[in-house]
């Protein structure tokens, strides 16, 4: 459904992404950030699958500053890789690679003549947070399984857009006292946590929780319907 495209961020750096159109006008945009693994076959059924909805999605390459072109699987040497990325991206100077994510944001909007929201999952959940905290020009901010989204910095945060944010009880990358204190800190956010383990959206992954993935995507698409209306 989608192709890659070329953005352009604020310091000139070009920067890929995948970016899927609806059929007639769009009802609003989206941009989905990836995982740690890259913008994957998945990312990409996940923005054709908001494309579906009626919104103009787009998957911004957010590992390209420091590695090119990054698509990868789940296995335990790509999980090494990936989390090497990561490290690679963290270590960036300035804004970093959230000048890539205000792209996508400044794209969608122009592309969808709407509001915009921003969905991650893992990494990409991370991200998404401090997106809502840190960027302009979004309406709604979803944060799946954000790593690192319950340390202590993270949450001292403020969102500047509407927030639900999806946890897993039995993920050991986060465990339930950080998900008690970010929800404590931020009663705004509309936080649910589900029986399953984390990447338990990604039907490629061992994970993967259909029941959880289901109910989370259907509270998810029910906040953008009302947040980007």
């Amino acid at each position: 459904m989608g192709q890659f495209i070329q953005l352009t961020a604020a310091d000139g750096f070009s920067v890929p992404a995948y970016v899927a159109k609806p059929e007639g006008k769009p009802r609003g945009g989206v941009v989905v950030v990836q995982e740690i693994f890259g913008v994957n076959s998945h990312i990409r059924a996940v923005t054709d699958r908001f494309a579906e909805q009626g919104y103009l999605a787009v998957a911004p390459a957010t590992f390209e500053r420091v590695k090119p072109g990054v698509d990868m699987g789940y296995s335990e040497e790509d999980m090494k890789a990936g989390f090497e990325l990561k490290t690679a991206v963290s270590a960036l100077p300035g804004a970093g690679v959230l000048q890539d994510l205000q792209a996508a944001i400044n794209h969608a909007a122009k592309a969808s003549g709407g509001k915009v929201g921003i969905i991650g999952f893992c990494w990409g959940g991370l991200l998404t947070w401090r997106a809502a905290c840190l960027l302009d020009g979004l309406s709604a901010a979803i944060p799946y399984y954000g790593g690192g989204i319950t340390a202590e910095e993270e949450i001292e945060r403020q969102p500047k857009c509407p927030v639900m944010a999806h946890f897993g009880d039995q993920d050991h990358w986060i465990p339930m006292e950080g998900i008690e204190a970010f929800t404590k800190a931020h009663p705004e956010v509309e936080v649910h946590v589900y029986p399953a383990n984390h990447g338990f959206n990604c039907d490629q992954r061992g994970s993967y929780n259909e029941a959880a993935a289901k109910l989370a995507r259907e509270r998810s698409l029910a906040f953008f319907t009302t947040k980007l209306a």
